[in-house]
């Protein structure tokens, strides 16, 4: 990590802790184009609908923090968010809370996993 990095906000400084509360869509990462997200919101929107879909939320655990949720109350999360290039299929979607799901935002998987240990 250099300074320019830690100037612009994308590192912290040694000792100090990643502030996720401030995480948003900003010079930190290239977001995808407004055609793939399109795209991709009209997919999951159509499935949705899925009897695939309707079985996952079936089973009533949000992914990330596995509490039982009532199937109607759980969200489509997509592990990789579409905004950052993330598409929506089987592999990249996930039945969670609405908590966790406003939580994560746009994080990738590894900058989840980093505010799920800082609350640790």
């Amino acid at each position: 990590m250099d300074t320019e990095e830690q100037e612009l906000g994308m590192e912290p400084e040694e000792g100090e802790q990643k502030d996720f509360s401030v995480f948003e869509m900003d010079e930190n990462f290239e977001t995808a184009d407004e055609e793939h997200v399109r795209r991709e919101k009209a997919k999951a929107r159509e499935m949705r609908q899925s009897q695939w879909w309707k079985n996952e939320c079936g089973r009533g655990i949000c992914y990330y923090c596995k509490r039982r949720i009532p199937p109607k109350e759980l969200t489509m999360d997509h592990i990789v968010p579409i905004i950052r290039g993330g598409c929506t299929r089987k592999g990249n979607v996930v039945p969670c809370c609405k908590d966790c799901n406003n939580k994560k935002k746009y994080m990738l998987p590894i900058e989840w996993q980093e505010y799920m240990d800082s609350l640790k």
